[in-house]
C-alpha cells in the first residue's frame, strides 16, 4: 500500500507539472463563464469562494444549492457583518484535469481566496497540491481519508471517522459471534484505500476475510452475479459492501435473484455507502430490505427540517426527499467560511491567519452537523446512526459513538449490542444469522429434482440420454441439458435424470408432458427437445421457450449456371431489349439527315441503330449527337438504365450469396408425418393440404432433398438448425414463420421454480449466453438467413412507371421533331404526289388523236 502511494503521489506531481505549463490556454478557454458576477459593493468587502464541483451530477448540484443558500442565512442573521463572502462556481466534469483547470482560472482569473471542492480522491489531490503552491486554503467534504493527503498544510477534510467506524463494525461482529466475512467494495482507488481501516480492525480482531469481490465501476449486472455465485458457493452468509449508489443499485437486486436476500443472510453497508444513498431507485431500496448500515448522525432539529423543506423547492424538478451528508456539511462550512471571512480582515492578520481562523471558526460553530472535532485540519464526525431498511424507508435502531453503542435512550454500553433496537435481518427474521453455512448444512437443505429426459439420441446435439447398465445411473448432455443445468443452477438443487422412452412420436411426447401431470410424487420436471402447445399447457406449466420460435423450411441450394438469369423474369428482359432498339430507331430517326455518322448503306445504318441502342448499357456510344432532342432522348434512357443496372445488381447479389427462393404452388414439401410440424401445418390447418405437401415416415430429410423426392422441408426451427449446420454447403433456410412456440421445459402446475427459471432464460439470452450455447451444440459455420420478398425476380409491372416515363419521352420528342418536318416538306411531298398521279394517270384520261378527228 505504502509504494501504491508513493507511486501514485509522484504521478500527481508530474501531472500537475505538465497541466502548470499548459495552464495559459485553459485560463483563456475559461474566463469567459455565463453568470459570473464580478461587482463588488462599495458597502461590504467581497470575500471569493470557488467552488468546483461536476454540475452534471446529483451531489454536485446539491452542495452548490446548499452552500448558496447557506450565506443567504448567513448575511440574513448576520446582517451587520463588514465583508459578504461569494461564490464562484466551476464544472469540474467529474475529471482531474478539468478540475485543475477550472482552479488554476478561479485562482489567477478571480483571485479567490479558498477553494471548495474535489469529488474523488484524484481530484481532491489535485486541488490540495494547488493549494499547497498558491497557499490558498482548499476544503473538501466529499472524500475518505488518506495517507497522500495529510502532507498537505493548506487542505482541510470533512468526514466521517473510518477509524471509529471501522472498530463500530468489528463490534458488531464480534458481538453477533460472526468470525467470517466477505468483502464488497469498488475497484477504485477512492473506495479501495477508504476500506483499508476496516480490513485492519478485521485482521485486528481475528475476523476472517473470506472473499474479496472487487467491482469495477462499468461492471454490469452480469458481472456482479458472477461475484455472488461466487460468494454463494463458499457459504458465507455475512457482507459488507463499500460501494456507490450506482452499483448498489445493481448489486441488492441481483443478490435477491440468487436467494442471498433470504432468512439467514446479513448484509452490512459503510458510512460512505449509506451517506450518499438516495430514494430514487425504488427497485433497489426493497432490494435491500434487512440490510443494516453505518450512517453519518445527523441530529434532528426544527431548523434543519425548515432548511431541508426550502432546499428541496429550489432543486425542482430534480426528485429528491432529503439531504445528502455532503449537503450539511456543505453548510456548516459556508457558514464556518462566512465567520472565518469577517474576522479575517480584521488588522494585524497574517498571510496563514485565514486558515487558522477556518478551523478556530468552525470548532466555536455548532451547525446542522451537530457537534464536531477538528484534529489535524480534519473537520471530522464522530458520531454514527444505526440504519436498518425496511420496505422503501429506513428505522433507526441505535448509535455508535466514542467506542460504545447508545440505544434510544442514549445508555451507554460497551460490551454488547443489546441496547439496539430489534434488527429485522433480510426475509423478515429478528433472528441472528450464522456466519457460514457449513458444508452439511448445505448438503442437507440442496433439494432434487427428478427429472424427466426423452431418451432416443437420435439427435445428440439437443438431447443425448444414457443409461450406465451396471450402476443404473442416467445421464443426460447436449443443448437442453446445459440451458437447463445453467438455468437451476442459482437455486441450490440436485439434478436426477429418469429416461422416458420416445420415438419421436408426437403423442408419445403428450404422453411424457402428462406424466409430469399425472404422476407427481415421481416426477419433478421434464428437460429435452418439447415443444411448447396449447393442449400440453392446461396440465403443466411451460417455462419461457429456450429456442427460436416457429417452423422453417429448407431447401436445397440451387446450383445452376444460369442463375445471373434468375433476377429479372423474362418478360422484363424481353421489355429491355425492346427499349434498347426503340432508343438506336429514335436516335436514328432524329440525327440521319444531318449527322453522317447515322448515313451509308441500309446495312451500316442498321448496325449503327442496334449498336448505339446497346451500348447506353455500358455509356460507350461512339456516334456524336448533334440535336438537342436525341441528347433528350439519350439521358432519359440512360436515366432509366441505371436504375434498371442497381436493381438488377442488388437482386443477383442476393441471389448468390443467400440464394433465398420463394416457395410455388406446384413444389412437393415434406414433413414428417408425427412430428408438431405435421400437426401445425397439415393437420390444423386445411389451406395447406393437397397433393403438394407429402408426409414422410422417417427424419431421411437429406436424401429426400437430394433425389428430388421434395424440394422443401418443413420443420421446427431447432432441427432445421441442425440440418443447415451439418450441411452448410448442401442446404439453406428460405423462410421462417411463428407457427410454434419453441422448447420449453415442463414443470408442474404452480412449481414457483417456473419464474425463476424463466427468468434465468431472459437473462442468458439477453446476456447472449444461449446463443453461445447454440453455437457450441449446434457447430453453426453460418449465419442462417430467412427469405423475405425483396429477392423475387423483377418484373415488368415493377417498373411500369419507368417504362412509361421512358416511352412518353420517346414520342414527345419524335412529335416536337416531327412537326417542322412536315411544315418544309407538304409541299414538296404534295408537288411529288401531284407529280406521281399526273404521270401514272394522265394517259388514261387524256383523248387519243383519232378519236379527236
Amino acid at each position: 500500500m505504502e509504494n501504491y502511494m508513493i507511486r501514485s503521489d509522484n504521478f500527481l506531481r508530474i501531472m500537475f507539472f505538465i497541466l502548470s505549463i499548459s495552464f495559459v490556454s485553459v485560463t483563456c478557454a475559461n474566463t469567459h463563464q455565463k453568470g459570473e458576477v464580478d461587482k463588488v459593493s462599495s458597502v461590504f468587502e467581497d470575500v471569493r469562494i470557488g467552488l468546483v464541483v461536476d454540475m452534471s451530477s446529483m451531489e454536485g448540484n446539491f452542495v452548490r444549492s446548499s452552500v448558496s443558500m447557506a450565506l443567504s442565512d448567513f448575511y440574513h442573521v448576520n446582517k451587520g457583518y463588514r465583508t459578504r463572502v461569494s461564490v464562484l462556481s466551476r464544472d469540474s466534469h467529474g475529471d482531474p484535469l478539468q478540475t485543475l483547470a477550472a482552479a488554476m482560472d478561479l485562482l489567477q482569473t478571480k483571485q479567490v481566496e479558498t477553494l471548495v471542492g474535489g469529488q474523488s480522491l484524484f481530484e481532491a489531490k489535485v486541488l490540495a497540491e494547488l493549494g499547497e503552491k498558491a497557499k490558498v486554503p482548499v476544503i473538501s467534504f466529499h472524500v475518505p481519508s488518506s495517507l497522500t493527503l495529510t502532507k498537505y498544510s493548506y487542505f482541510i477534510q470533512a468526514m466521517h471517522d473510518t477509524d471509529s467506524e471501522a472498530k463500530g463494525i468489528t463490534t458488531l461482529f464480534r458481538n453477533f459471534d460472526w468470525a467470517t466475512v466477505v468483502l464488497i467494495y469498488e475497484d477504485d482507488d477512492d473506495w479501495r484505500e477508504s476500506i483499508q481501516p476496516l480490513v485492519g480492525h478485521f485482521q485486528q480482531n481475528a475476523i476472517h476475510i473470506e472473499y474479496k469481490a472487487e467491482i469495477s465501476v462499468s461492471c454490469n449486472e452480469e458481472c456482479i452475479m458472477k461475484h455472488l455465485r461466487k460468494i454463494k458457493t463458499l457459504g458465507i452468509r455475512i457482507c459488507v459492501a463499500h460501494v456507490s449508489e450506482s452499483i448498489a443499485n445493481i448489486l441488492f437486486p441481483c443478490a435477491r435473484t440468487l436467494g442471498m436476500m433470504e432468512e439467514g443472510h446479513a448484509w452490512i453497508l459503510t458510512a460512505r455507502s449509506m451517506n450518499n444513498f438516495q430514494d430514487t431507485n425504488y427497485v433497489a431500496k426493497e432490494a435491500m430490505e434487512g440490510v443494516i448500515g453505518f450512517k453519518s448522525y445527523i441530529p434532528l432539529t426544527m431548523e434543519l427540517h425548515n432548511f431541508t423543506l426550502r432546499w428541496k423547492r429550489s432543486l425542482l424538478p430534480e426528485e429528491v426527499t432529503r439531504m445528502s451528508i455532503c449537503s450539511i456539511w456543505a453548510h456548516d462550512i459556508a457558514w464556518s467560511l462566512a465567520r472565518a471571512a469577517e474576522l479575517a480582515t480584521l488588522p494585524g492578520l497574517h498571510i496563514n491567519d485565514l486558515l487558522e481562523t477556518i478551523l478556530e471558526s468552525t470548532t466555536k460553530h455548532k451547525g446542522f452537523s451537530g457537534e464536531i472535532k477538528i484534529i489535524d485540519r480534519k473537520i471530522i464526525s464522530y458520531k454514527f446512526e444505526i440504519i436498518n431498511m425496511i420496505g422503501r424507508g429506513e428505522r433507526s435502531v441505535g448509535l455508535w459513538s466514542s467506542g460504545s453503542f447508545i440505544g434510544k435512550n442514549r445508555r451507554k454500553n460497551s460490551s454488547s449490542t443489546n441496547v439496539l433496537e430489534t434488527i429485522i435481518w433480510p426475509g423478515g427474521s429478528t433472528r441472528i444469522p450464522k456466519a457460514r453455512l457449513l458444508k452439511d448444512e448445505r448438503q442437507s437443505k440442496k433439494k432434487k429434482l427428478r427429472v424427466l429426459v426423452p431418451a432416443g439420441n437420435y439427435i445428440p446435439q439437443l438431447l443425448e440420454v444414457k443409461t450406465d447398465v451396471k450402476t443404473g445411473v442416467t445421464a443426460a448432455k447436449g443443448y437442453c441439458i446445459e440451458v437447463f443445468e445453467t438455468s437451476i443452477q442459482p437455486f441450490n438443487y440436485e439434478v436426477e435424470y429418469i429416461p422416458w422412452p420416445v420415438a419421436f412420436n408426437y403423442h408419445e411426447y403428450n404422453e411424457l408432458v402428462y406424466a409430469i401431470y399425472d404422476q407427481r410424487d415421481k416426477y419433478d420436471v421434464a428437460v429435452g427437445d418439447i415443444t411448447i402447445t396449447d393442449n400440453r399447457s392446461t396440465y403443466v406449466d411451460f417455462t419461457l421457450p429456450f429456442t427460436d420460435i416457429g417452423l422453417a423450411v429448407v431447401a436445397a441450394k440451387d446450383k445452376s449456371m444460369w442463375i445471373i438469369f434468375k433476377p429479372l423474369k423474362l418478360s422484363l428482359w424481353l421489355t429491355i431489349i425492346g427499349f434498347f432498339i426503340l432508343t438506336g430507331v429514335v436516335v436514328w430517326l432524329i440525327e440521319r439527315h444531318d449527322n453522317t455518322d447515322f448515313q451509308g448503306s441500309y446495312v451500316h445504318q442498321i448496325g449503327t441503330l442496334l449498336s448505339f441502342g446497346f451500348s447506353t448499357l455500358v455509356f460507350a456510344h461512339r456516334e456524336r449527337l448533334q440535336h438537342s432532342l436525341s441528347r433528350f432522348v439519350v439521358i432519359v434512357w440512360v436515366f432509366a438504365v441505371l436504375i434498371l443496372t442497381s436493381n438488377y445488381t442488388a437482386t443477383l447479389t442476393s441471389v448468390m450469396t443467400v440464394q433465398q427462393i420463394r416457395l410455388k404452388s406446384q413444389e412437393n414439401i415434406g414433413f414428417f408425418l408425427d412430428s408438431v410440424a405435421a400437426k401445425a401445418v397439415y393437420y390444423d390447418n386445411p389451406t395447406f393440404q393437397g397433393p403438394r405437401y407429402k408426409g414422410l415416415e422417417t427424419y431421411d430429410y437429406i436424401n429426400a432433398l437430394k433425389n428430388g423426392t421434395i424440394l422443401f422441408i418443413v420443420d421446427e426451427v431447432p432441427y432445421v438448425k441442425l440440418l443447415v449446420a451439418r450441411y452448410p454447403s448442401e442446404f439453406y433456410i428460405v423462410k421462417t414463420e411463428s407457427l410454434t412456440n419453441g422448447f420449453g421445459f415442463v414443470f408442474q402446475k404452480g412449481s414457483p421454480l417456473v419464474q425463476n427459471v424463466s427468468r434465468e432464460i431472459a437473462m442468458l439470452r439477453r446476456t447472449e449466453k444461449l446463443k453461445a450455447m447454440e453455437n457450441w451444440w449446434f457447430h453453426r459455420q453460418t449465419i442462417y438467413a430467412t427469405s423475405d420478398d425483396t429477392s423475387d425476380p423483377l418484373t415488368v409491372y415493377t417498373f411500369r412507371g419507368l417504362f412509361m416515363i421512358t416511352g412518353v419521352s420517346f414520342a414527345f420528342a419524335l412529335t416536337i421533331y416531327l412537326i417542322p418536318w412536315n411544315r418544309d416538306q407538304r409541299q414538296v411531298f404534295l408537288k411529288h404526289f401531284h407529280h406521281f398521279v399526273n404521270h401514272r394517270f394522265g394517259r388514261v384520261i387524256r383523248p387519243s388523236p383519232t378519236t379527236l378527228a
